[in-house]
């Protein structure tokens, strides 16, 4: 049994025998509530959760609370947009917190330290599950398996895991010994790793299916869309993607003078970046979308990361926002530019969105090369069945695809999915509808309320900036440094002292302190819930103090049943 104690104490025969509590219409309840940087994080992540931790000092407990939702937090710290960071509310107060950089602190610690990821050793019995595409999707669906106690295969098309993270993202974002470690690394946790081994080409669904119990699906889409205006595709004309594959796999670009990229994602900005480190000068994003900046509407803004397209900016590349490409400008078999034309997004009838290009707001843009980087599909071979024609696969948000049972999907082979994060969460929660299925168990329940600022006590918080990451001058960037710099563990530790605790208990005691009939009382062993306190609602008589001056928006006042 707990032992309790009161805020004050009152000798036997006196006001303890007065139970006051019937006086109230409204009673205090502890409750946790979910942040708002958790609900916006893609991959599942609590940020609050792994921060607390670290304030403690414990900079390993908070990589092992990280890595229970999101095993890559060295590279997730690196390329994930953070939307966590743009839902903090702390950046209502002054400025959001720098999840991402303490993210990656975390993973690259992890790293140097040789930390194990908190995986129990498999049984002898444990049923056999198949990962096919050892993407950012594919790895987070075999580790939570593995996790899970499940006996995993993951099948690689290519000669290393990874997908996009390897074959397309430069090492001025992501630095390839650290993709190398964070995956070896977790590829050792207990997983069976079969590279060189492709679906259509070396097995089919239907031998997965002989010998697992479940399969999930996470291939990607590494096939460039088809690409020309009206009909016409320039000579030489290659998708962004496989240039940037190319580079990344031999060194070798195209040699331009000029040249403009059609699209507003990662790939257009990160080869314009690798264009114009390797000498280009005029280096062009032509996008019917915005570059990021205040006031302009999420469904607007360019796909792209934000910080990536400020940096892009800052290095020299030119972009046309707004904008589509009207013509192409071919003298003999050569491009010599395009004819640009102002369009924006505008709702038509039943809500849909189009694209409407405006007459007599065309230009010419003179340059040497188009190159298309307008997206990816996914490639069919072994996937008829599944994509039944269509270009990418529709799971549910569980992953589960109507009509094909035990068979999962996520990641970019699904319709919608944009981000290393979104794959990453795909995964997991595949993992765990797998898990469901095959235990015949229920799903994890709904999320619970978000806390916001309105809900928070912020007169307990005094106003301090964000902790600065910094970044290489753009006079000494190049494609094979890292741009952006490392958040020193101690400079983590600092900032994640200014955590807001949205939704949970930071044990300040002032429930404890404030409450006027000490009837709070607070528990030597933690709670059920977590916590060090319950309430006496014997003597509670529902004044909502205690609410009021909580810092963390933990305590809800609710009628009295």
């Amino acid at each position: 049994m707990a032992t309790l104690t009161r805020g004050a104490f009152a000798k036997p025969g006196t006001s303890l025998q007065f139970k006051t509590g019937d006086w109230r219409l409204q009673r205090p309840v502890y409750l946790h509530r979910n942040a708002p940087c958790h609900v916006a994080c893609p991959a599942g992540e609590d940020p609050q959760a792994y921060l607390a931790r670290l304030a403690e000092g414990n900079s390993q407990a908070a990589w092992e609370t990280l890595v229970a939702a999101n095993p890559l937090p060295a590279i997730t710290g690196r390329v994930c947009h953070h939307p966590c960071e743009s839902s903090c509310n702390r950046g209502d107060y002054d400025e959001p917190l720098a999840i991402h950089g303490i993210e990656r602190t975390l993973g690259d610690e992890a790293i140097l330290h040789g930390w194990n990821y908190p995986v129990r050793p498999l049984s002898s019995d444990a049923l056999r599950v198949a990962v096919v595409g050892a993407g950012p999707a594919g790895l987070s669906a075999a580790y939570h398996l593995t996790r899970l106690g499940y006996r995993v295969s993951l099948f690689e098309a290519e000669s290393e895991a990874g997908g996009l993270l390897a074959s397309a993202i430069p090492a001025y974002r992501l630095p390839r010994s650290v993709l190398g470690d964070e995956i070896a690394r977790l590829l050792s946790v207990g997983m069976t790793f079969m590279p060189r081994t492709r679906l259509g080409r070396d097995f089919t669904l239907d031998d997965l299916r002989a010998d697992h119990r479940a399969i999930f699906i996470g291939v990607g889409n590494q096939r460039g869309r088809q690409w020309s205006v009206d009909g016409v595709v320039p000579r030489d004309s290659r998708p962004g993607l496989d240039i940037l594959k190319e580079w990344l796999s031999i060194g070798s670009l195209p040699a331009y003078k000029s040249v403009a990229i059609v699209g507003g994602g990662n790939t257009a900005v990160d080869l314009a970046r690798v264009l114009k480190f390797s000498g280009i000068p005029e280096v062009h994003i032509i996008s019917y979308r915005a570059v990021p900046g205040p006031g302009v509407a999420a469904e607007d803004v360019m796909r792209a990361t934000a910080r990536e397209v400020r940096q892009a900016i800052e290095e020299g590349v030119i972009i046309h926002e707004h904008r589509g490409v009207r013509r192409l400008i071919i003298r003999g078999e050569r491009v010599a530019g395009v004819e640009m034309v102002h369009t924006k997004k505008l709702t038509r009838s039943a809500g849909r969105r189009e694209t409407v290009e405006f007459e007599g707001t065309e230009t010419i843009l003179h340059v040497e090369q188009v190159i298309p980087a307008v997206g990816q599909e996914v490639d069919p071979a072994g996937l008829e069945m599944l994509l039944a024609g269509h270009p990418f696969l529709h799971p549910d948000s569980w992953g589960r695809l109507e009509g094909f049972e035990g068979i999962f999907a996520g990641g970019d082979v699904r319709e919608g999915a944009a981000t290393v994060s979104d794959a990453i969460g795909d995964g997991r929660r595949a993992a765990l509808a797998i898990d469901s299925y095959l235990r015949n168990s229920a799903l994890p329940a709904s999320q619970r309320p978000v806390v916001r600022l309105n809900d928070l006590n912020v007169n307990y918080f005094e106003p301090q900036p964000r902790t600065k990451i910094e970044l290489l001058p753009v006079g000494e960037r190049n494609a094979e440094r890292e741009i952006e710099q490392a958040l020193p563990l101690s400079h983590a530790g600092i900032e994640s002292h200014r955590c807001f605790s949205c939704g949970e208990c930071m044990s300040c005691d002032n429930c404890w302190t404030l409450c006027p009939d000490n009837a709070v009382l607070k528990t030597l062993e933690e709670t059920a819930a977590g916590d060090h306190y319950v309430f006496d609602y014997d003597y509670c008589k529902g004044c909502a103090l205690c609410a009021h001056e909580c810092p963390s928006g933990y305590i809800l006042m609710e009628p009295e049943p």
